[in-house]
């Protein structure tokens, strides 16, 4: 995770003006959440937690919308197509903003231009997972079989550009494998998948895992900080475990239709630091292997541009392509 996003900032409420006022109106009535992603994805989990906290500091509901479908293209375009007036906003993972656009040849809206960013709501820790019965003890025992093995080993994603497919690519060309790659209709199908062993392994966010770790379903070789997580004790990291040199997140954010008017923006972002500052919020999201950011649109759009550069780079060296 580049440095621009390391500290949780907040951009201050216009006060002047006639946006301002508007502002100070808003929300006067529902407001509609477009996630582009399998319900019971981390990004889901997370965005759901803090939409309904913010709903109790702004007085209006959150009306959560799952629009799953191309790694994320379908429900990101309702977002982008949507009025800029802070009643439908979008809540993403970093794929669609950063990865996605490099993958599909033709793209219906562009990430740097259609979207306003509101927040970067927090970073969703990964880990290596295979089903439960799974012969591998360690990232060690997964890279020595798929190097011994090639073509052999099949792998889950979220869809083709998808972080898991991101992930599990970068893993696979840092350690040298050559390894199948099988999308699914999401990040949760992805997941179950290796469950049911339809797969031999995933690279996947840890909050959408948690559950089937926790109920014995898949196992975890290991997690891709540079430090052991609290929340899964006994689990080493990728780096000191089969891959040195190996760190993957992604994001969950908020952004709404390029035009949102700064204020409202501002606005959102400040409801954002507020509910991650409650005590419950943090109860919840602090399981499914996240880590709390809330930072403003300024910074996180500036780490949106670093990161669609970064990926455009190693979409083409690896030549990861949509269907």
């Amino acid at each position: 995770m580049k440095s621009i996003i390391a500290s949780v900032g907040m951009a201050l409420l216009v006060c002047a003006g006639t946006p301002a006022r508007a502002a100070d109106a808003y929300p006067a009535k529902p407001v509609r959440m477009v996630i582009p992603l399998a319900a019971g994805s981390a990004v889901d989990k997370a965005v759901r937690i803090v939409v309904q906290k913010m709903s109790e500091d702004l007085g209006q509901p959150f009306v959560v919308e799952n629009i799953p479908g191309s790694s994320g293209l379908i429900g990101a375009d309702k977002v982008a197509k949507a009025a800029p007036d802070g009643y439908t906003l979008g809540g993403f993972n970093d794929s669609i903003l950063t990865m996605i656009p490099h993958i599909y040849p033709s793209m219906p809206w562009h990430p740097l231009k259609d979207f306003d960013p509101v927040s970067l709501v927090a970073t969703v820790e990964w880990g290596l997972v295979v089903p439960a019965d799974s012969p591998y003890k360690t990232a060690a025992d997964f890279i020595a079989d798929a190097r011994a093995n090639p073509g052999r080993i099949n792998y889950s994603s979220g869809g083709n550009g998808s972080p898991q497919h991101i992930a599990m690519a970068l893993f696979a060309r840092k350690a040298g494998l050559d390894i199948v790659h099988v999308p699914y209709k999401g990040a949760t199908p992805g997941a179950v998948a290796v469950a049911g062993k339809e797969v031999q392994a995933g690279f996947q966010g840890l909050g959408t895992v948690a559950g089937l770790i926790q109920g014995g379903k898949v196992k975890l070789l290991a997690v891709s900080t540079k430090e052991p997580l609290a929340q899964f004790p006994g689990v080493p990291t990728v780096d000191t475990s089969g891959l040195p040199g190996f760190f993957f997140d992604s994001w969950a954010t908020i952004v709404a239709p390029h035009g949102t008017p700064r204020p409202i923006v501002d606005r959102l972002h400040q409801s954002v630091v507020k509910a991650l500052a409650a005590s419950d919020v943090k109860a919840q999201l602090a399981p499914l292997g996240m880590t709390l950011r809330g930072i403003g649109p300024d910074e996180f759009g500036a780490a949106t541009r670093g990161n669609f550069d970064l990926y455009q780079q190693l979409i083409r060296d690896g030549n990861i392509q949509s269907n």
